[in-house]
């Protein structure tokens, strides 16, 4: 009997104490979890002042055309006043000309399958995963950009101020647009263009206005 008693109480002791130890181990993960997230802020981005400029020339002479295309939703990540990451859709049936002008020959062909598709890809995605501060002035962004279904990494500069709740983002990313399927009268795929031939690179000047 006695012997008995001194197992039970050996066993009572024994899960009792367990108890405490793993309510101790889920509060300690839940501590650093928190601490985690803690100076995480999301600005959502202001689609009124935001705006992606475009441009695409000729591979000879000067010829060149420049437009305008708009971010529909998105937001950036800050901590501690630097850029963490960040998410922007780019609607593209607000595809502009430099004037503004979204219904004419120039626009309507770049909505065609000859360019971005966009009845079949009405909207292209910029993704965030790291930004590294170079010096006071610009930092080095890194990401995934995808344009019609394909989706590449992308690396670019961009100056950001972070002042009275307000980030404003300005930056430039240079493509080569075959990476993501656009090849119309690309030298690389076709021969014989000769002063035909558009350039591979598309440029796009992005400013983004974020607010909390």
């Amino acid at each position: 009997m006695n012997n008995k008693l001194t197992i039970l109480i050996i066993a009572l002791f024994f899960f009792g104490c367990r108890g405490p130890v793993k309510e101790e181990n889920k509060n300690n993960a839940l501590s650093s979890s928190l601490s985690l997230s803690i100076g995480n802020e999301k600005y959502a981005i202001d689609t009124k002042k935001s705006v992606v400029t475009w441009k695409g020339s000729m591979l000879i002479g000067s010829n060149s055309h420049t437009g305008y295309v708009y971010i529909s939703k998105g937001e950036l990540i800050i901590e501690k006043d630097q850029l963490l990451g960040g998410t922007a859709e780019v609607n593209m049936n607000t595809i502009e000309d430099e004037k503004h002008r979204s219904d004419n020959g120039l626009i309507n062909h770049l909505k065609d399958p000859d360019f971005f598709d966009v009845k079949k890809f009405p909207i292209s995605t910029i993704v965030l995963t790291k930004a590294v501060l170079i010096n006071d002035e610009h930092t080095k962004v890194t990401g995934n950009l995808t344009i019609k279904g394909i989706t590449h990494p992308i690396t670019f500069p961009a100056k950001i101020e972070i002042k009275d709740g307000i980030v404003k983002m300005n930056s430039k990313l240079v493509i080569d647009r075959t990476k993501w399927g656009i090849r119309y009268k690309s030298g690389k795929f076709y021969d014989l263009l000769a002063d035909q031939t558009m350039s591979d690179s598309i440029e796009f000047h992005i400013k983004i206005v974020a607010k909390k």
